[in-house]
């Protein structure tokens, strides 16, 4: 299994049979410019939640590539209403197995509206189980109490938390996160990409080592396998 990152909260998860898409927002981003953004191909788009630096390609590559969109109730028929017609709604707490494996749909703290203003749902992280592997994707969050539940019933291979602070965990909460979810392999995300969510790599990676886990922090393009 294979994850690119392709900046700010956008990965490439590549399973042995399908090639997921979370988030996609790469045009805007200065720190993305050499991504090629028409040539990302994707089978599937999980999307947490509607804010523009998480969905503004999102219309686009659906339509282009043919994905279905995994999302909320509310943006999935604002999507309908685009022209995007693959869609899948869920929510929070819902789960549902795809080809390629188990999708489940969990508590993400944060708010969530579409470009347009309009409500988005709940905003999300999911929980993917596919190729003997658990993932847990956690959008735009907060520290919050239910990540107790995902270390209790799922413990995660390999996470990926938001670290920027200002709109989401900072790394102090992102490492008591990781505890709750009972994961030592973590993935940064939602950091850098604005003068509000700006970090200092070395540090972050330290606070994380204190603990015996693993912060990566991956170069824009650049793929790890898990």
């Amino acid at each position: 299994m294979k994850i690119t990152f392709f900046g700010h909260s956008c990965f490439l998860l590549e399973t042995s049979t399908s090639k997921i898409l979370f988030d996609p927002f790469i045009t805007p981003n200065e720190r993305a410019k050499h991504i090629d953004v028409d040539k990302i191909e994707a089978d599937y788009i999980l999307q947490s939640h509607g804010h523009v630096d998480h969905f503004v390609d999102l219309p686009g590559i659906a339509k282009r590539t043919g994905a279905m969109v995994v999302s909320s109730w509310e943006i999935t028929e604002w999507l309908k209403k685009k022209g995007i017609e693959n869609v899948h709604p869920m929510n929070i707490g819902g789960s549902w197995t795809f080809p390629f494996g188990k999708v489940k749909m969990v508590f993400a703290a944060h708010s969530n509206s579409l470009p347009d203003g309009s409500y988005g749902g709940v905003a999300a992280g999911y929980i993917i189980e596919a190729d003997s592997k658990r993932i847990f994707y956690a959008g735009d969050t907060g520290l919050n109490q239910d990540m107790k539940l995902i270390g209790e019933y799922w413990t995660p291979d390999v996470a990926l938390l938001p670290i920027g602070d200002n709109f989401t965990m900072d790394v102090d909460d992102a490492v008591i996160a990781s505890d709750f979810i009972q994961c030592n392999e973590i993935i940064g995300m939602h950091f850098d990409t604005f003068g509000y969510i700006e970090i200092n790599h070395s540090e972050a990676i330290r606070k994380f080592e204190i603990r015996n886990k693993t912060l990566h922090l991956m170069e824009i393009g650049s793929t790890i396998e898990i």
